[in-house]
């Protein structure tokens, strides 16, 4: 089946998805596409939700919630710093010694869960209910 090029989408959105962008944004529409990219993959969005709704963790806590070794952790923890999800944070505690290494999401980490797929969840009922061919709406019946 043959794409029609020449359509072009009604309402508020531009032919070109770059359009989308502000014009002194500071991100390209390939580094979004990498961010939701990145949380496609079921570790690095358990770990992203960890940080969004838990707030700050170490790679020992976030070891131990979600059942990873150390390695494997820390290959998904540099791919979501690397796309701008979540940063990296390392300070000395008072009385330790050594430098103590942190996890928290950013703002682009939050929205992407909260607004993206957190929402896509949460609306899942409210989907199956809209498409749902076994029901019929009351006035139809």
């Amino acid at each position: 089946m043959a794409i029609d090029q020449t359509r072009t989408i009604g309402g508020d959105f531009p032919d070109d998805p770059e359009d989308l962008l502000p014009t002194d944004g500071i991100l390209s529409l390939d580094e979004y596409l990498e961010m939701h990219a990145a949380v496609g993959h079921r570790t690095r969005y358990e770990i992203c939700y960890r940080l969004v709704h838990g707030g700050e963790m170490s790679p020992k806590e976030l070891e131990e919630v979600i059942s990873i070794d150390d390695s494997t952790l820390h290959y998904h923890l540099n791919k979501l710093v690397d796309v701008g999800l979540i940063e990296k944070r390392q300070h000395t505690e008072r009385g330790q010694d050594g430098l103590y290494t942190y996890y928290r999401a950013t703002v682009f980490g939050e929205v992407t869960l909260s607004e993206g797929i957190d929402e896509l969840i949460r609306g899942e009922q409210e989907f199956e209910e809209m498409y749902d061919s076994s029901t019929t709406p009351e006035s139809e019946s």
